[in-house]
């Protein structure tokens, strides 16, 4: 079932009462990068909660799962290295947040909410993988999970109950990061994590079977700090990276360690740790501009981007990987900020990962990938409830 624009991704991992910004929108309000400013959340809170958090006031926390504990009464013990992740809206009110697992073995796993916010179930969605960083949601109800190593694959998996993904190879065998689909142009976006690598689109031969299809590389014209960016791209073969292609790595454009990647409203948002940007790409302008560079802003508190996610709001809630242990948003409109939301005391080797929001929009998710002892076995993974735009 192929949805209307916005589309799955807004009804399933951000909620009802979606504010349609839309490209026309983010063309004018990304005309130049995001500076610092204040949160409209207020600055966080000067000491931690119980759970190691500061966060503004209104909102308060809870732990729904540690790596290697079982989670509630489930009996299903978390997996290790908690990464990328999205919640899924289910028929009887509750949701899914999945979670991929960046140690070993690997995989992806999945947490059952009731409607009322309460753990009812937990269990393995993916295995016989290895070092699943982050990856996307599809418009049709599946989890894409990425590998992030040589020969990473993307695998599809079901969230809604204990399965097995199945591999699609048409997507690339790369170090994968993470992966957005667009239900409008009916084409998948995503991400390398390396100092040499590309952003990729690919063309199902079907929409929206993922079997078969074209892979390409993105080739970019002009500047993307000034608005001024165009995007083509080049056809590559699915079985190495495209740095690796010789044709192909000399006519396309270098993504320097190309990390979260997320559509919303006709726009695809992509976040790269080796520059510290956030980009914003408008397939049906092939306009391309960078939204926030933490060089143009000496002090500005967003460093080391990595997994993005967008509110119903339309704000973009960035985590980080390393710096201070903050999830950062950027705000939409012509007065656009980039401020702080919240911090992880206590978690100094760790990173932040898996950000997404539940279907109305009031609960975000995340893990702390190695926690408080810089381990992949105490990974802590996070709710936020409060008042969220």
């Amino acid at each position: 079932m192929r949805l209307s624009r916005r589309g799955f991704l807004r009804l399933s991992a951000l909620g009802s009462g979606a504010l349609a910004w839309g490209p026309s929108f983010w063309k004018e309000a990304y005309a130049a990068p995001a500076q610092s400013g204040p949160s409209p959340y207020g600055a966080m809170s000067g000491s931690a909660d119980v759970n190691g958090l500061r966060l503004p006031a209104g909102f308060t926390s809870r732990i729904i799962a540690r790596s290697g504990q079982t989670v509630g009464n489930t009996g299903y013990v978390w997996h290790t290295a908690p990464d990328g992740g999205a919640c899924f809206a289910r028929p009887d009110g509750g949701w899914v947040y999945v979670s991929n697992s960046e140690g070993l073995p690997g995989g992806a796993s999945a947490l059952r909410f009731s409607g009322g916010g309460s753990v009812v179930a937990a269990y393995r969605i993916l295995s016989g993988t290895r070092m699943n960083c982050a990856g996307g949601p599809t418009s049709w109800g599946t989890w894409l999970s990425c590998e992030e190593h040589s020969g990473g694959r993307v695998w599809e998996c079901n969230p809604a109950k204990a399965s097995q993904g199945v591999v699609r190879g048409a997507l690339g065998t790369f170090p994968h990061e993470a992966v957005a689909v667009d239900p409008d142009g009916g084409r998948l976006y995503l991400t390398e994590d390396q100092p040499n690598g590309r952003l990729y689109r690919f063309t199902p031969s079907a929409w929206p079977v993922l079997a078969a299809g074209t892979l390409e590389a993105a080739r970019v014209t002009g500047d993307a700090l000034t608005g001024t960016a165009t995007v083509s791209w080049v056809a590559c073969a699915a079985n190495k990276p495209a740095s690796l292609q010789p044709e192909v790595a000399a006519r396309t454009t270098v993504f320097n360690g190309g990390e979260g990647c997320w559509y919303d409203g006709g726009v695809i948002y992509v976040t790269t740790k080796g520059d510290n940007r956030v980009w914003a790409h408008t397939p049906a302008t092939r306009k391309l501009e960078v939204i926030y560079a933490a060089s143009l802003y000496p002090g500005s508190p967003l460093r080391g981007v990595d997994n993005v996610v967008v509110s119903r709001s339309g704000d973009l809630f960035v985590a980080e990987d390393g710096d201070n242990r903050e999830i950062c948003l950027i705000t939409p409109g012509p007065q656009r900020i980039v401020a702080s939301f919240l911090r992880v005391l206590g978690h100094a080797g760790s990173e932040l990962t898996g950000p997404a929001f539940s279907p109305d929009g009031r609960r975000l998710y995340f893990s702390s990938q190695r926690g408080a002892t810089n381990s992949s076995n105490a990974g802590v993974t996070f709710e936020v409830s409060g008042p969220f735009r």
